[in-house]
């Protein structure tokens, strides 16, 4: 049984009349949306999405989620599955082509890309499938259409969704984000992948264009490279991947321009015409050629065309403008994951959104982005959490640097043969971790020890009690802080 406050519903839930506004009636989940009412509305079925409509379910609460294509959003079925399954697709292949510096013979390596890409698909619709008996076991109720905002009252929000129409309480917006396509001149003249493209491919292209050097780009290309394709980034900033830390994207850059891949920096693409792709770097001007064209230059929220224009939510950018509890300007309507514009990350997404439930249900919880993590799944990988040096000098703040080579881990040499790479740790004068980039894999599987130590602000005196296992690459953790 759950209590439910009637005059959200103008006094009216499931055929229960309320005779007083402030009267409420005890009524089951089943009850309650047969008249296809609900305690809260989700728009999208991503990270975002599908973490508040679990944790929303598990807190009680009757929950409807909308989405049009399939379970998990961009980030399972176009984004961060689909290129991990290939990237280490990519890498057990290099290990193979390398197996002669650790002593194994490799003989006629070979590799069938046809069915890396079937083995992805698989990887993925296993993945949907689980997302979807999640729902059913909670009990959320999965509308396989995209829904828009009729109206709304002091009493409900109503969505249309096909021909029917549901009413809920409370909305929490998880609408993802698209590809930006640039306003290129020509851009029409030459066809071009984006990542749903790219991932969609079966065969590995001879030669292959990526415009822009993010992580997205830099996966791409070293997936492409990896397989053998001739690769070359076109970046408009001074260096590959923003705000990553400037060493490690240097690093990185470094290691991939000695397997073949060109980089064109601080180079502006001007056009596309039907000799190739127009590049300015500088005062010079000069035209690539490839087999393929592959854009990358980020992505956007995407929140129009739903009728959400009606409630006139304020802004961010071209995202919605949340507060800490990832409340929009609008009363009981929530904004999470990509759609907020902040932090386009699927694991940024999943805390947002428990954060939102949490408030619902009136929880003590509030957003804190200081320890997000950061990867990009190259090989070498980047692991970041924390505040860059770039940042703490800008905003003049003090900081030490204790920073010792990949090498000083005995599991890291083990496995890398002539591999190298870097942890640093940014520490304030009190002796509070302020951020750590790693250059090295597996970097991805313990970055979170230090997000942790940032959040928690454990001083680094007190981490160096810490005991880590041996031998594991985490370890250099260790190290750093004992320097």
């Amino acid at each position: 049984m759950k209590t439910l406050d009637t005059t959200r519903f103008g006094g009216e839930i499931a055929g229960h009349k309320a005779t007083e506004r402030t009267a409420t009636v005890e009524i089951t989940a089943d009850m309650f949306k047969k008249n296809k009412n609900f305690d809260v509305a989700i728009l999208g079925g991503g990270p975002a999405g599908y973490t508040a409509a679990e944790r929303a379910a598990q807190g009680g609460l009757s929950v409807v989620l909308f989405e049009k294509n399939a379970l998990g959003g961009v980030c399972l079925n176009e984004g961060c599955i689909p290129t991990k399954t290939l990237l280490y697709s990519a890498k057990l292949y290099q290990q193979a082509l390398n197996g002669a510096k650790y002593g194994i013979n490799n003989g006629n390596t070979t590799f069938d890309y046809a069915k890396i890409a079937a083995r992805k698909t698989k990887v993925v619709r296993k993945l949907v499938a689980g997302i979807k008996a999640r729902m059913s076991e909670q009990g959320v109720t999965v509308i396989n259409q995209e829904a828009k905002l009729n109206k709304t009252d002091a009493a409900y929000f109503e969505l249309n969704a096909g021909e029917e129409s549901f009413h809920a309480r409370n909305l929490i917006i998880c609408t993802g984000s698209e590809t930006t396509i640039p306003p290129i001149p020509g851009i029409e003249q030459l066809s071009y992948w984006t990542s749903r493209e790219a991932l969609a491919a079966k065969e590995i292209p001879e030669s292959i264009l990526i415009i822009g050097g993010g992580v997205i780009g830099m996966e791409f290309a070293a997936l492409y490279n990896s397989f053998g394709s001739e690769v070359t980034v076109v970046e408009a900033l001074p260096e590959i991947l923003g705000n990553t830390d400037n060493e490690a994207a240097a690093f990185l850059r470094e290691e991939y321009a000695k397997r073949g891949v060109k980089f064109h920096l601080n180079s502006l693409v001007t056009a596309f015409t039907d000799q190739g792709v127009e590049i300015k770097t500088g005062e010079e001007t000069q035209t690539l050629t490839s087999e393929k064209i592959l854009l990358s230059i980020g992505r956007r929220p995407r929140w129009e065309g739903m009728g959400l224009e009606q409630l006139g939510l304020e802004s961010s950018g071209r995202g919605i403008r949340v507060n800490e509890y990832m409340q929009t300007s609008f009363p009981h309507v929530y904004a999470c994951g990509d759609v907020t514009g902040y932090s386009l990350l699927a694991h940024t997404a999943v805390r947002e959104a428990e954060t939102a439930v949490h408030h619902l249900l009136g929880e003590n919880d509030a957003m804190s982005y200081e320890a997000v993590p950061s990867i990009v799944y190259t090989q070498p990988e980047i692991a970041s959490v924390g505040a860059t040096e770039a940042a703490l000098t800008a905003e003049g703040r003090e900081y030490k640097v204790l920073k010792l080579s990949m090498n000083y881990s005995g599991r890291f040499v083990a496995e890398n043969e002539g591999g190298n790479g870097f942890c640093k740790l940014l520490a304030s004068p009190d002796g509070l971790l302020l951020g750590t980039h790693i250059v090295g894999s597996p970097a991805s599987e313990f970055i979170v020890a230090a997000g942790m130590a940032i959040d928690r602000k454990i001083p680094i005196r007190e981490w160096r009690k810490t005991i880590f296992p041996h031998p594991t690459v985490a370890e250099i953790l260790k190290e750093c802080i004992s320097i």
